[in-house]
């Protein structure tokens, strides 16, 4: 049996599958970023909660994918963990 990265590899050459896994990437990205975030500071997303007031299921939510947050949510977030929130558009490669 394959792995996970081997198995992604096979299936990034699908230009249609490329093409999903690229537009989604925006969304991963801050998922990745905030559930780093919370882990460098060795925090739960109950004590998460418990500062923000944001409710733990809604952080599970966000972190596993199945709630887009509103920005001012992600902000709020931020600054339960004592950082900013910081938001920037990368100008495209010509080739892409």
């Amino acid at each position: 049996m394959s792995s996970y990265s081997e198995f992604k590899q096979k299936a990034l050459k699908n230009v249609t599958v490329k093409a999903e896994y690229d537009a989604l990437e925006p969304e991963y990205d801050i998922i990745q970023a905030m559930i780093h975030a919370r882990k460098s500071l060795n925090m739960t997303q109950k004590e998460l909660s418990e500062i923000t007031g944001i409710n733990q299921a809604d952080i599970s939510r966000i972190e596993n994918g199945t709630r887009n947050p509103s920005i001012e949510m992600v902000k709020r977030l931020a600054i339960g963990m004592g950082m900013r929130l910081k938001l920037e558009f990368i100008k495209e490669p010509e080739n892409k």
